[in-house]
């Protein structure tokens, strides 16, 4: 099934490494509904086998609460759309903290209740070369932002981007950490993640 045939469901799936406070904001995290958020369409994603392979990274400041949300409520949609075979989905943390850590229990149940299995998921650290081998790195918020081109030495390609410039309300994804407000978070990662692909599937299209 390739990305212009796919239609998507409609039905519900969602210190070490400090940054220089002189580094800039992504052009998507100053300016999301101007053209900067469009530089992610100019990069062509890469081929696996013949088939347009599409490796997307979600990043947030430890790996177990917002990011594998993500990365999970992502996979979910593109396998209801069938295009499993296309995309390559996963998730890291610009910090060291929660290293080897599995999903925090509360984002794990909100997973759960949307018949979301987030089983085998560890903590891992965003690696410089993560840059290279992904076409997006999608931060939760501006912190992350920052701290992904401090890892990754900027973003010279335009891979960079907020969940939330891929939705009609800009901005960054509510962090449950100190509010455990799972459901407000759940709202925001699963548009991200619908939007994000639904962009993906038009620039096939176009």
């Amino acid at each position: 099934m390739s990305l212009a045939d796919a239609e998507l469901c409609k039905g519900s799936t969602t210190d070490s490494d400090s940054v220089c406070e002189g580094s800039n904001p992504s052009p998507a995290a100053k300016h999301p509904d101007c053209s900067a958020v469009r530089m992610f369409f100019y990069h062509q994603p890469k081929r696996n086998g013949g088939t347009t392979m599409t490796k997307i990274l979600f990043v947030c400041h430890g790996n177990i609460c917002r990011s594998p949300m993500a990365e999970y409520v992502m996979k979910d949609l593109v396998q209801k759309a069938g295009l499993e075979d296309q995309f390559e989905i996963a998730s890291a943390a610009t910090s060291t903290e929660e290293i080897g850590n599995p999903v925090y229990p509360p984002a794990r149940r909100k997973l759960s209740e949307h018949g979301i299995d987030c089983s085998g998921k560890r903590a891992r650290q965003l690696l410089n070369s993560d840059y290279e081998k992904y076409d997006l790195l999608i931060g939760m918020d501006r912190a992350n932002l920052r701290s992904m081109y401090r890892i990754c030495g900027g973003d010279f390609a335009g891979k960079m981007h907020l969940l939330m410039d891929f939705t009609n309300r800009p901005g960054e994804v509510a962090d449950p950490w100190y509010t455990d407000d799972f459901d407000t978070t759940w709202r925001d990662v699963e548009e991200g993640c619908r939007g994000l692909l639904q962009k993906i599937i038009k620039k096939a299209v176009v």
